[in-house]
């Protein structure tokens, strides 16, 4: 049965492998996966994944936001499926071609998520971007797009932000992973670079399997406590 601290991704977004490991040792047995990204993958690669999975304790989301042609794409899924990840993360971007090239690659052996919009991005920054203006007037409009070519390229789920999870589930179902960054306690919600930003147990309610949870944890006088009471505030809606 999925406990409170299962729901818990912290990201490992440090520039050294030494600090990465710390908190993997720090935070084994209160988060369940480890996220693992571009800077620490490109200071320390395949072996900080390695050292996470031989840990124990806890699972491992890959989340380098592939983007690139299919073929590439294709085959560098191939690689990541090596590892023994649980998740890898695409960007849905153009092209269902490279979702699809990803999930075959991935042989069945990775969960392959597709990235949305980022959790940084503004209506503003949508605009800017040359959108057209129904998606500027409503972001989450266009996550239900990219969404619904994730799920028909067979990807495993989607990263959104909580403010859209709801949608997700009741548009793909259950079986359809929604994984939320941008998640702030109850207790330290504060303004920072994430723009659509919810707590613990609004994500979960609203459908959540996973919540990318960092700061709040990281910057804690103890990490580990934190991590605690953030599994607690979960454990209210579970």
């Amino acid at each position: 049965m999925k406990q409170a601290k299962d729901y818990i991704i912290f990201p490992l977004d440090f520039p050294s492998e030494k600090e990465a490991r710390e908190y993997v040792s720090l935070l084994s047995g209160e988060v369940g996966m480890f996220k693992v990204g571009l800077e620490l993958f490109i200071q320390s690669g395949p072996e900080i994944v390695r050292h996470i999975r031989d840990t124990g304790g806890a699972k491992i989301f890959l989340d380098l936001k592939l983007h690139d042609i299919p073929a590439t794409v294709g085959r560098a899924m191939k690689r990541v499926a090596d590892l023994g990840v649980t998740f890898a993360t695409v960007h849905c971007g153009e092209s269902r071609n490279m979702l699809e090239a990803a999930v075959e690659g991935s042989g069945g052996n990775v969960g392959v998520l597709g990235v949305t919009v980022l959790t940084s991005v503004s209506d503003q920054d949508i605009a800017q971007a040359g959108f057209r203006d129904e998606f500027a007037a409503d972001m989450s409009a266009l996550v239900m797009r990219r969404a619904a070519m994730a799920k028909a390229a067979g990807c495993a789920g989607v990263v959104c932000s909580g403010l859209e999870v709801g949608q997700i589930r009741s548009a793909f179902g259950k079986d359809f992973a929604a994984i939320t960054p941008g998640i702030r306690p109850a207790w330290e919600l504060a303004e920072d670079d994430q723009k659509r930003v919810t707590t613990p147990a609004q994500a979960i309610q609203n459908g959540s399997d996973f919540l990318v949870i960092g700061r709040p944890i990281r910057d804690a006088e103890d990490p580990r406590t934190a991590a605690r009471k953030i599994a607690e505030e979960i454990g209210t809606v579970i």
